[in-house]
């Protein structure tokens, strides 16, 4: 089993966000659950890859070449693939995975971990999607997702496919239990 995990490659500005990517890290060394990362040596990226490798985990990091000639590529880790843009990285990233979480991060995590749940709300993969809501970092956009369910532009199932989870044992124990609702394939049905 490996875990997809998005993270900022900067540490943020309160220290709990790179002790949760390090705790984060050990246990999925200690479940015996492999990393899949963004490939990058810097901010909570490098935190949680060190943090599994430590832990003597494994780890696989997806790069595109363009940040590897900025020599931002994490060397240490044991599979580092280096592809040609964004967007094989991210689909790499999704064909390896069995699972999706998000750290604290910027606009590059948040991009990621939406993409891949309105990939599972259409149906296209049933795993799970997790935000790891580090010191209250994710407090505000989950409120905000609930609105936008509450306001029907979201139905509740489609919410509820994203766990949010102050912890990493929460985010896995939850992963565990994870029962993906019926998507309807209406996209397969030729309607628009």
């Amino acid at each position: 089993m490996r875990i997809c995990v998005y993270a900022g490659s900067n540490p943020g500005t309160n220290p709990a966000y790179g002790e949760a990517a390090e705790r984060f890290g050990r246990l999925l060394a200690e479940r015996g659950i492999g990393l899949v990362y963004g490939g990058g040596r810097t901010g909570l990226m490098g935190r949680i890859s060190d943090a599994v490798l430590a832990a003597g985990g494994t780890v696989t990091g997806i790069i595109p070449q363009f940040l590897m000639d900025k020599e931002v590529g994490h060397m240490g880790v044991q599979d580092l693939r280096v592809v040609g843009s964004m967007h094989e990285r991210k689909a790499l990233m999704a064909e390896l995975s069995d699972g999706f979480v998000a750290l604290p991060g910027g606009i590059g995590t948040l991009e990621e971990i939406f993409e891949v749940w309105t990939w599972a709300q259409l149906g296209r993969h049933d795993k799970p999607c997790g935000l790891l809501n580090a010191a209250g970092f994710y407090d505000g956009l989950a409120g905000f997702l609930d609105h936008v369910a509450g306001e029907q532009f979201m139905k509740p199932k489609h919410r509820s496919m994203l766990v949010v989870e102050e912890s990493g044992e929460a985010i896995l124990d939850a992963f565990a239990e994870y029962q993906p609702p019926v998507v309807e394939k209406w996209l397969d049905k030729g309607r628009t």
